[in-house]
Formats: structure tokens, sequence, C-alpha cells
């Protein structure tokens, strides 16, 4: 079984960024990934990736598969299953097959959040959902509600207005952490209205979503809920191999994306940066990438 000097598991910014520093430092470098292009491509307008005024997370996220494809990384669409350590390098199986690496990073990145009241999973694609750009223009000229209190929430209610004739952003404090310009583009936005200090209690319906009950009694007449609560990590294949999560689940890294595991990396939405966006994401893969060459090419750590 041939040998990779690294394993990447995840198709995201981070991971692809990794995947392409990589190959640049001519690592023979697989990367693994169940969605290409990552979550970016589920958000629909990015404007704060450097050097590229406005651009749409699905063509961004094209665009990184490309360059990292092109600069010789091996791309599988492969589910990594596990990963262990055997003798001396790094064994990942999928269904179907194993892969040998000396290096591995870790780009898990993460899942969406769930509300976890009634009604959610009853009405998951009947009016639930998780992405605004997936399932926004099945709501034109509907009511809706985006439920979240940061930046993510306010961009998802800016791209719903588009098609919504009505958009409630359900804010469970009493200010919504968005971007000056963001915020300034919601106050702008007739369609849309902010309640703070409120929760979902229940989503109701029949057949699909018709209301919203919220904490304080209230009820909203809607035909979609938008969720945007945040994400959690996806680190199982961190904990199979020891390496150390923070009390959030969040892989713990350092300035060279090393985690407590010789030979281990990570970067991306799964680890404990606190500032999460996916031109950090990407630095933090050119990190790894880096660390990880010197790891493979002075046969130790540091």
């Amino acid at each position: 079984m041939e040998t990779s000097d690294m394993l990447i598991i995840g198709g995201g910014c981070a991971g692809l960024s990794a995947g392409m520093y990589a190959a640049r430092l001519n690592l023979k470098t697989m990367l693994f990934a169940e969605l290409a292009g990552g979550l970016i491509t589920t958000t629909h307008i990015v404007e704060n990736w450097p050097g590229i005024i406005s651009t749409s997370g699905p063509d961004l996220g094209t665009a990184l598969w490309e360059h990292a494809k092109a600069t010789g990384v091996v791309m599988k669409s492969e589910i990594i299953k596990s990963i262990e350590k055997r003798d001396g390098l790094f064994v990942a199986k999928s269904s179907r097959n194993e892969y040998l690496g000396k290096t591995i990073v870790l780009a898990t990145g993460s899942k969406h959040r769930h509300l976890e009241c009634p009604g959610e999973e009853e009405f998951a694609n009947r009016g639930v959902s998780y992405c605004a750009l997936c399932d926004g223009a099945f709501y034109k000229g509907k009511t809706v509600c985006i439920v979240g209190g940061g930046d993510s929430a306010a961009k998802e209610a800016l791209f719903l207005a588009q098609h919504a004739v009505k958009v409630y952003v359900i804010v469970r404090k009493d200010v919504l952490r968005a971007e000056p310009a963001n915020m300034k583009l919601i106050e702008q936005e007739p369609k849309i209205e902010v309640l703070f200090r409120e929760e979902v209690a229940e989503i109701l319906g029949s057949q699909s979503v018709e209301k919203v009950r919220l904490k304080s009694g209230k009820e909203l007449e809607a035909e979609g809920v938008f969720v945007a609560i945040g994400q959690i990590p996806l680190t199982d294949l961190a904990v199979s191999l020891g390496v150390e999560l923070n009390e959030r689940g969040e892989i713990k890294i350092n300035r060279h994306s090393e985690t407590n595991v010789l030979g281990v990396y990570a970067c991306g939405d799964c680890t404990d940066t606190e500032f999460k966006q996916a031109i950090t994401g990407s630095a933090e893969g050119v990190t790894a990438a880096y660390f990880g060459f010197k790891f493979v090419k002075g046969g130790g750590g540091f």
C-alpha cells in the first residue's frame, strides 16, 4: 500500500488550502471530502475574502477545490470512518479502503446546531432548514423566520428578504451581533423585523410549518424556519487519536496548527480558535501544511 506524506480529512476552505500548500511543498497529498468545498458552498454572498470584493459561497468553494486539484492533490469523495496509528504511520479507513499517511490534517469542520424544540425534527425539510441559500427560493412571497443572533443569521436574513415578503429575525439576547455593514443593511430592509429577547418554544403545522410559538407566548405566522444558532465541531476522529479538546469539544491547536499528538494537525471550524472565518481557516490550513512539511522532511517533531 502506497504511503502519502499527508492525509487531509475535510474539503472545506481549511482543508483545501492545506492541500494546495502541501502539494506546492511537494508533499504527496491525499484529501478526503464529504462535501466538495465545505460549508462555504451553502453561503450566499462572501464579501470578506481578501482580494475579491464579492463572490458567492459556491463559487469560492469551487475555486478552492479546483486550485487544490490543479496543484496535484489526490481528491477522494470517500468518508473516513476511523484513524489509528500503526507502525509509525497513520491508517485512515473508509468503508472501502485503507490509506497510509505520515501526517494527518483534521479539517473536519462542523455541523449545524439544532434548536432542540418540539416540531424541529418533525418539520425538517418541510419548512425547517439550516441553509437559506439552499432553500430560500422555495419561500418566494412567503413569511419566514430566521433564528440566531450572529452575523450568519444577519446574512441569511438579508438573502431571505430577496424572496420572502416578511422575515422575522428571532434573537435570544438584546443585540444582533452582526458586522456593521450587515447591520446597516438589516436596518434598511423594510421586510426584516428583528425580535429581541425571544426564543422559539415550538414549531407548529400540519403537513408543513405554519407558525412559530415563542417562549413569550407570542405566535408568528410563518411558512419557513431557518436555524442559524452556531455550529458543533466534528471531532470524533480527533478523539479516537487521543487529540485534546477544549470544554466546547473543539480541537486544541497552537500557532503551528499542531495538536498534542505528534504528526496530527488541525485547522478551520473544528479547532479552538475564537474567530472562525473562511480566511482564518485557510490560514490555519496553510500553516498545518508548512509544519507538516517540516515534520515529514525533518523526521521528527520540534
